[in-house]
């Protein structure tokens, strides 16, 4: 991730990972997870991570339920197949506002320092104490 980037930036763009792929959001959340040194960073990379889960194991939940009830003759005229058209529906529309409330949290609730100011700034805070240490 480039250096530029701020803080509400990166969470941002792992919510939109999340959301448009397990498999991107392993590769961006997974880097942000081993390489960034921010703790705020690693929280969220955590926090999507689990909100992910939680959708993949609810797709899995009605694939399974499509698959084993398409296996009988009258499933797509039946209540069942109406409870699984209407739980796909409330579980895309929930997708949709779960990450998209965590995404603009994630972007308007945090700080907007960049992480290359940010650590500028410490070491000159460091070396300004370091100057008053001395008279």
């Amino acid at each position: 991730m480039n250096e530029g980037w701020t803080k509400r930036w990166k969470a941002l763009f792992m919510w939109l990972c999340g959301y448009l792929s397990f498999v991107a959001f392993a590769l961006v959340g997974g880097y942000v997870i081993v390489k960034s040194e921010d703790e705020e960073l690693k929280k969220t990379a955590k926090t999507v991570l689990i909100v992910t889960l939680i959708f993949t194991a609810i797709s899995m939940f009605l694939s399974i339920f499509y698959s084993i009830g398409s296996m009988t003759n009258n499933f797509y005229s039946s209540d069942a197949y109406d409870f699984y058209n209407i739980m796909q529906q409330i579980t895309t529309i929930a997708k949709i506002v779960v990450y998209a409330v965590f995404a603009l949290i994630a972007f308007f609730g945090g700080n907007a320092v960049t992480t290359h100011n940010s650590s500028v700034n410490k070491n000159t805070e460091r070396k300004k104490e370091e100057e008053n240490d001395r008279f």
